[in-house]
């Protein structure tokens, strides 16, 4: 049911609401990689309610600052204003990465929809069209994440490389840049992001989840809108996909459990395992470590595909109790508050 309208006219939209027969209004980060899933968010909106959507775009403090992430906390940089936009009407929805959410809900938020997620994996940028193992000792190699610096570190000893990781910040553009102007012999990025805006061609490897495991619902969207709106709640759920939120449940599950914000040094993938068409079990697997490489602990378990949201949430729970029961809380730099 719609809300009381104000006495102004036929035309007239309620308050801190769009028109029910207008466009609605899609709150999106100003960045091409954000720009580009919400407009494919967009689409698929529109053609399940059948209504125009137009992208609003909002600029977020992790947009503007220059700082690591890991200095500025990480957790909710860049979807605090796309929330305050959603509370303040300003919008009808965002789409947010997965993996930049807070693993706390609001209660005056709906995490309406998880569409079917993209390739979770990282992947190599690297000069000379090299891959990971084939990198010259020395080499350095770009990324803004904890938790990629620590694998990366960690094979590298293992195999007895030797490369150093630079902490960058930046959008695509400017992460490739590194490695075209020569300041970076690779960059390391998610396979999703370079998917959604067509530049997959400049991969030169996609990394196995198992030398690098992915942060906590890589490759997945969020799409979000006042819980009290029970007609877009409904209508978005739509495009919900529940094998992937059975998935990114369960891995950020893992993480809040760890008490670790969205820049610790953290790695989960839920991925299904099948016995031919039919899918049998889920399984989990964590990773902690220091972000030099010297400190790993990497866990996994698996179980029945959850069918509820608590049922997910528990094989989070466990596995993490594991990590914890075998170090894990005193190799992360950052616990969450």
């Amino acid at each position: 049911m719609s809300e009381p309208r104000e006495p102004k006219g036929p035309a007239a939209p309620s308050p801190g609401r769009a028109d029910e027969t207008g466009p609605l209004r899609l709150g999106t980060r100003r960045s091409k990689l954000a720009m580009a899933q919400s407009g494919q968010v967009a689409e698929a909106v529109s053609r399940v309610t059948g209504r125009a959507v137009e992208l609003v775009e909002i600029t977020t403090y992790g947009d503007t600052s220059r700082e690591n992430l890991a200095q500025i906390g990480g957790t909710g940089v860049f979807v605090t204003a796309l929330r305050e936009a959603l509370l303040r009407g300003e919008v009808d929805f965002a789409v947010h990465s997965l993996k930049d959410l807070p693993t706390a809900q609001p209660d005056d938020l709906a995490l309406a929809a998880v569409p079917v997620r993209e390739d979770p994996r990282d992947v190599l940028v690297a000069r000379d069209g090299l891959t990971f193992a084939g990198l010259p000792d020395g080499s350095r190699v770009g990324t803004g994440s904890p938790r990629r610096m620590a694998q990366l570190n960690a094979y590298a000893r293992s195999h007895g490389m030797s490369i150093e990781t630079v902490a960058i910040r930046g959008n695509v553009d400017t992460r490739i840049g590194f490695v075209r102007d020569g300041e970076l012999d690779a960059v390391v990025l998610a396979a999703a992001g370079l998917n959604r805006i067509g530049r997959s061609d400049e991969v030169t490897e996609y990394l196995s989840v198992d030398t690098v495991l992915p942060a906590p619902g890589q490759g997945a969207l969020a799409i979000e809108c006042a819980a009290d709106h029970a007609d877009l709640v409904a209508a978005l759920g739509e495009l919900d996909d529940p094998f992937t939120r059975a998935a990114v449940t369960a891995e950020r599950s893992l993480l809040a459990a760890l008490e670790a914000g969205c820049s610790a040094p953290v790695g989960a993938l839920a991925d299904l395992l099948a016995d031919g068409q039919t899918v049998k079990e889920m399984r989990l697997r964590g990773v902690v470590g220091t972000t030099d490489g010297s400190s790993l602990v990497q866990l996994s378990t698996t179980g029945p595909v959850p069918g509820t949201y608590e049922q997910a949430m528990e094989l989070g729970r466990e596995l993490a109790a594991e990590m914890l029961a075998k170090g894990a809380a005193g190799l992360m730099g950052e616990r969450a508050l």
